[in-house]
Order: structure tokens, then sequence, then C-alpha cells
């Protein structure tokens, strides 16, 4: 009873926070009062949050700009690309310290050539930071893991987020 309660003052207060399954693609809300780091699909029970990039393909790209609402950090990328492929273990580590937060997610610009053309994206690694389906940021080439923590930060678009 005590929950229920509790999500109906999140409801009136606008707290619910929409994450979409990085395993199966469902929906899910919980309060921004709660744990986040404990969250788990209500579809698949997996955990929602892992502390790792999600790699997407053009389908799961749409399903997570419009079913989150947290911001989402977006590399794209290409598997014979360089400096991408050297900018990979700086992006994991910093989706391992900012998720909850943010969900980073990875792009491979040659398997989904229109969500990069739908962006302008013209040279990779290209991150772009997304809050509400909208894009915040963006920054081309390739970035330490401070750099990226620094540029994600310097760009956060949500006042408060859900607690780790």
């Amino acid at each position: 009873m005590a929950e229920s309660a509790a999500m109906e003052n999140a409801t009136a207060t606008g707290s619910l926070v929409h994450v979409v399954c990085p395993n199966c693609g469902a929906i899910n809300r919980f309060s921004s009062s709660r744990p986040a780091q404990a969250a788990r699909c209500g579809k698949c029970h997996l955990a929602l949050f892992a502390g790792k990039p999600v790699p997407v393909d053009a389908a799961a790209f749409d399903r997570h700009i419009t079913g989150n609402t947290i911001p989402l950090v977006v590399d794209f990328w290409a598997a014979w690309c360089g400096p991408c492929k050297a900018m990979a273990p700086a992006f994991e580590r910093a989706a391992a310290e900012l998720e909850p937060r943010f969900r980073f997610l990875k792009v491979d610009a040659d398997q989904a050539p229109a969500v990069s053309a739908r962006y302008g994206i013209s040279s990779i690694p290209t991150l772009m930071l997304f809050f509400r389906g909208q894009p915040v940021a963006r920054n081309a080439g390739a970035m330490d893991t401070g750099r990226i923590l620094a540029w994600v930060r310097a760009h956060d678009p949500q006042p408060q987020a859900p607690r780790a």
C-alpha cells in the first residue's frame, strides 16, 4: 500500500522516470525517489541499468529516443573506424560512471545509415546528447574518458536524476 501511495505521489509531482529496457525494449516507469540501479524490467525482469553502452539498430534507437525520459548519450561509430575503436573503452568507462543518470547507446553508422543521415552525421565518431527526443549537444571526434565525462556533464539537460 505504501508503494502505491508513493507512486501516486510521484505521478502527482511529475517525478516518474520512463526507461526503455536495453534487453527487450519495453518501456518501464519508476519513481525518481527510488534507487535506479535496482530497477528491473517489468516484462523481462532483467536489470534496466548495467553501466555499459547499449548497441542499437534503427528501430531500437527510435524506441529509446521516444521512450526514455532520461538523457541519452549516443556514439555514432563504425567498425572500420580507428578513432571509433580507440574511443570505445573510454565511452564504456563513461557509461559505467554516469549511468543511470544517462543511458549510453551505440549506433553503428554503417548498419543504421538512415539514423546517421537524419542527424547529419558526417564524421565519426560523433557523440550526441538527446533529451526527451531532442538533440541537445553534439561533438565530433574521439575523446578520452575525462573529456567525455566533462562534455556530458557540461550539457546535462536535467535538473535532478534518478538515484544511483
